[in-house]
């Protein structure tokens, strides 16, 4: 059985999700003003996966008889200096992610409950992917300078993006 504890940490990783999902989609609309059409589809996209993420610890607080509780949504950040400012941002956000990630799976795995810490992997799992795209991303970003051209091409790629909501238990 879930701890209430356990529940209350639950519930504030959904309302981090949901800031998340907020968060990215004040970086898109930056990357709309540089006229960045492809990253900002990019930070579009990964506004949709935290909405989803909110989505999949809601209904498991659900699923485990547990009651979900919506707090107010932080002002997330809307300026910032550049492209590569918004990844590197970005990218200390995912970190910021993965360690209340690992905060959650500690609890679990010091109350031993097996069930949270299974539903918990997935995040695990995913943090890592997030945090390598990130990283590819600023090193990209880093490598290109004030390379118009490459920045072109960049944004051409990030266009390409698109959210298929994974297959998940």
């Amino acid at each position: 059985m879930i701890s209430q504890r356990l529940f209350d940490e639950l519930n504030k990783q959904v309302n981090y999700e949901f800031y998340s999902e907020y968060l990215y989609l004040a970086m898109a609309a930056y990357c709309e003003s540089l006229d960045l059409e492809g990253f900002a589809n990019f930070f579009k996209v990964q506004a949709e996966e935290e909405r989803f993420h909110a989505m999949k610890i809601f209904n498991y607080i659900n699923e485990m008889d547990g009651r979900v509780t919506l707090d107010a949504i932080e002002k997330p950040c809307n300026e910032y200096d550049s492209a590569l400012d918004v990844f590197e941002k970005a990218l200390e956000h995912e970190k910021l992610v993965t360690s209340r990630i690992y905060h959650l799976s500690d609890i679990a795995t010091d109350e031993r409950e097996h069930a949270t810490i299974s539903f918990l992997k997935w995040y695990i799992d995913e943090q890592v992917e997030e945090e390598a795209t990130f990283s590819k991303l600023v090193k990209k970003l880093k490598l290109l300078k004030d390379d118009s051209h490459g920045l072109f091409m960049l944004d051409s790629e990030l266009a390409q993006r698109t959210f298929t909501p994974p297959v998940t238990n």
